[in-house]
């Protein structure tokens, strides 16, 4: 968890020189959000991917979206809900992100058959929104949230349109624990 959290606010702290409040805080508090973040470890939907055993990025998948976002006619749909997808600053703009995007869709396009590859973005990044178009995802909605949950932008694409090269490029590793399954980088 360590780990992670230490991804999310190397993230943070550059997110804060680009104009966006994403992650400014932890939300709603560090409580909840730390919480979030072992729940995806314990039900083993949260992956690090590491280059030469160093860690490089993170992201969680998993079957089912959040109900507050996707309706459940959406949630009938067999999809893959990616989030939590951080990249390490030193490894920005090498592809590392879209890369696992592509590994968690291909993942549940063999484990159940997703026809769709849906995240939930902060709802204030425009920067974020145009990175996800730019990688072919369409815009569904943005939610309109009682509770203000920040990422309620929507978008998503045909697991069809995933890179498998990209996706093929993690392998990976490892044991029963966070520490041991990792995805690690090639050489």
């Amino acid at each position: 968890m360590k780990t992670i959290i230490g991804l999310i606010d190397e993230a943070a702290a550059w997110l804060r020189t680009k104009g966006t409040d994403q992650w400014a805080e932890p939300w709603p508090d560090k409580a909840a959000r730390d919480k979030r973040i072992s729940r995806g470890i314990q039900s083993r939907s949260t992956w690090i991917a590491e280059d030469c055993g160093q860690p490089i990025a993170t992201v969680t998948y998993r079957d089912r979206g959040n109900p507050n976002l996707w309706s459940s006619s959406e949630q009938r749909d067999s999809a893959v809900y990616v989030s939590r997808l951080i990249v390490s600053r030193e490894r920005a703009g090498d592809e590392i992100g879209s890369a696992l995007i592509d590994w968690a869709a291909y993942q549940a396009l063999k484990g159940w058959g997703a026809e769709w590859i849906r995240i939930d973005v902060w709802t204030t990044n425009i920067a974020l929104h145009n990175y996800y178009k730019e990688r072919q995802f369409i815009s569904v909605r943005v939610c309109e949230m009682e509770d203000n949950y920040p990422s309620a932008a929507l978008f998503q694409k045909p697991t069809a349109e995933i890179d498998e090269a990209a996706a093929t490029r993690f392998t990976m590793t490892g044991g029963r624990s966070l520490e041991q399954d990792r995805v690690p980088l090639p050489a």
